[in-house]
């Protein structure tokens, strides 16, 4: 699921939820793309094993199973592009809640 306005401030989907997302990357269902390295590179980087992985605020790569960084609000559009256009669909982005905002496989 996606906002229809994605603007610099991250329009709730829901009323009342917070606009804070986060993000991970799937690393079982990675295909080493890149495109999310591409069109944001401060939030994703390929580790040795050529699979994405999520940076956090301070540059270090995050390599555990499941690890989610908050995304920075100058790259809230381009961290959701690249959920979107993931071939991989391993690209997940949430909502405080839970909800997911965008990426995924489909439904």
């Amino acid at each position: 699921m996606v906002t229809e306005d994605r603007s610099p401030v991250a329009t709730p989907a829901k009323p009342g939820v917070s606009a804070d997302l986060r993000v991970r990357v799937d690393q079982g269902a990675c295909t080493g793309d890149g495109l999310c390295v591409q069109l944001a590179p401060s939030v994703f980087e390929f580790d040795v094993d050529g699979l994405a992985y999520v940076k956090d605020e301070t540059g270090d790569l995050q390599t555990s199973e499941g690890a989610y960084v908050g995304v920075p609000l100058p790259v809230v559009n381009a961290v959701l592009d690249a959920a979107d256009e993931c071939p991989g669909t391993c690209i997940y982005v949430t909502r405080p809640d839970g909800t997911i905002e965008a990426g995924g496989p489909a439904d």
